[in-house]
Order: structure tokens, then C-alpha cells, then sequence
């Protein structure tokens, strides 16, 4: 049994721009096929606009509000908002208020796996 208190996961910055923690990833757990993180975006940040060549990701809006662009569409995200960003998918999420979500990736999150313009 595995089992990881966020608290203990040292916060770590992504190649874009978020600052993460990883709850339950293949750097602290017998992890194979996903990832848990929690990721934040201060008021007025975005993340660089990227994508993911393998991974899937869904984001679970816990705190603040913003605006999140798929493939050049946009909605306004808040608490309780839950956001499929299929894999290949250009995305950005950029905070209002200050923002806390889940970011879940399958396969696992990997810095090579991000990509730029």
C-alpha cells in the first residue's frame, strides 16, 4: 500500500511555468500508467502555451478562477470545474485569482513530454 500526504511532496517548477507537487508519480510510488500533481498558477500567471505528444491530462479547479484555452477555444474555470486537455491538444490556463487545482496525466507526467511552439 502506498499511501503520500501532499504536505511531505516538495513543490517543483514544470517546463511550463506551473509550480507542482507531486502526490502520487513514478518519482515517489511504484506508479506505472499515470499521475497525481497538485499544480498553482498566481493571480494575473499563465502557463506557457503547450502541449503533450503522449499524455492526457485532466485539471480539478480546487481554488481561484481563470480563463483556460484548448486548441484556441476559451472558457472561464473556477472551483469544481473539471477540464479534459486530450493528448496533442495546444493548451494555457491563466489566473485571475490565484489558481490550485489537480492536474491527473496518463501515461505519467514527464518534462519530455512537453512541447512548445
Amino acid at each position: 500500500m502506498t499511501v503520500l500526504n501532499l504536505a511531505a511532496q516538495a513543490p517543483f517548477t514544470t517546463k511550463d511555468g506551473s509550480t507542482i507537487r507531486s502526490i502520487l508519480d513514478r518519482t515517489n510510488a511504484p506508479v506505472q500508467k499515470q499521475s497525481l500533481a497538485e499544480a498553482q498558477v498566481p493571480a494575473g500567471g499563465a502557463t506557457q502555451r503547450h502541449y503533450h505528444k503522449l499524455a492526457e491530462e485532466f485539471y480539478f479547479i480546487l481554488e481561484g478562477s481563470g480563463e483556460m484555452e484548448i486548441d484556441g477555444e476559451m472558457r472561464d474555470v473556477g472551483p469544481g470545474d473539471a477540464i479534459l486537455i486530450p493528448a496533442g491538444a495546444w493548451h494555457t490556463i491563466t489566473a485571475r485569482e490565484g489558481l490550485r487545482f489537480l492536474c491527473c496525466c496518463a501515461p505519467p507526467y514527464a518534462h519530455e513530454d512537453t512541447y512548445f511552439e
